[in-house]
């Protein structure tokens, strides 16, 4: 591969200044939910019985995968008492009702239900969190049924076992493997603007077959290669092949099942994440590979750093400059 005109530091350098959420601005994101955490936690101290029983950052800004498009950070919320109830709507309620009772600076209007989850609006910055709840039982490692957003069912989950996921992964291949999430993701959500109707694919799910690549030998320090090994997966059927791990179970207790697309919960044996992706989703993402791929191939035998540019761009729109 030629990388005269654009490899692994002209790639590092443009995720820093166009794809990378600052520092600065991570921390600030942090702090504030770490606030709400510890306001519940104060609130815990002076009401032991109260049904919020633990409050988690989660998502990319846990995971250190963040894009500096971030506008909402996510937050789960495990909620333990037998009366709490199991229809989502209603649940939602009740984790509304009790984060105002816990939060009773905030007015009503900074504290509202959605679909699947309850939006906390800081006023001052204008961030949002959104807060996930989790039904608990007592399991340990914080086992318990998490409210999905993709139909609104209840999955169990674990949001510690899912954060020491991705932070194995991140300490086998520091900073590179976090990076590479990081552009990939980038490049979807460039895929998902232009093709708002088919395209679809999952933050977590890139995580899961980055997460796989790395288990299984693909070295991430070089950009280029990185990002071509992850599309030549994709357009070789990798998505039609079964991707499981075994940090917290057997690969054998995962069901059979008919899914089109099989990438299984580390955490959740039981738990397909991309169960609900049809023929037109997978075809959409096999083709946005493919096109990634060959602007690769192309990128890197361009005699001209104007003609290996026009290529990349390909990859990560008209931003992408050297």
């Amino acid at each position: 591969m030629s990388k005269e005109h654009v490899g692994h530091a002209e790639l590092a350098s443009f995720a820093e200044e166009r794809v990378n959420l600052p520092k600065d601005k991570a921390d600030e994101y942090r702090d504030q939910a770490q606030r709400l955490q510890d306001k519940l936690e104060r609130y815990l101290d002076e009401h032991p019985d109260f049904t919020l029983k633990r409050m988690l950052l989660s998502g990319s800004l846990a995971k250190g995968t963040a894009l500096r498009s971030l506008n909402d950070i996510d937050v789960a919320v495990y909620i333990q008492g037998a009366d709490a109830p199991h229809d989502v709507r209603a649940l939602l309620g009740y984790l509304t009702e009790r984060l105002r009772k816990a939060f009773p600076n905030f007015s009503p209007d900074q504290v509202k239900p959605q679909t699947y989850s309850v939006t906390v609006s800081f006023k001052g910055s204008g961030l949002d969190v959104d807060v996930v709840p989790i039904l608990y039982s007592g399991k340990p490692q914080w086992r318990g049924n998490l409210v999905s957003q993709d139909d609104g069912s209840l999955l169990e989950t674990s949001i510690p076992l899912h954060l020491e996921f991705a932070r194995k992964r991140k300490r086998a291949q520091t900073p590179h493997f976090a990076q590479v999430v990081r552009l990939v993701k980038y490049w979807a959500s460039l895929q998902k603007a232009a093709n708002p109707e088919n395209f679809r694919f999952k933050s977590f799910m890139i995580e899961m077959i980055l997460a796989k690549l790395s288990d299984t030998g693909v070295d991430f320090s070089d950009y280029p290669e990185a990002l071509q090994s992850f599309f030549t997966f994709i357009a070789n059927n990798g998505l039609q092949k079964r991707i499981v791990f075994e940090d917290n179970y057997l690969a054998s207790d995962v069901p059979a099942s008919n899914d089109l697309i099989q990438i299984i919960d580390p955490v959740n044996a039981t738990n397909n994440v991309a169960r609900l992706y049809t023929r037109t989703n997978l075809d959409a993402i096999v083709d946005a590979a493919l096109d990634a791929g060959d602007a690769i191939d192309a990128a890197l035998a361009a005699p001209t750093k104007q003609l290996t540019t026009y290529y990349w761009q390909k990859v990560f729109g008209s931003s992408f400059q050297v």
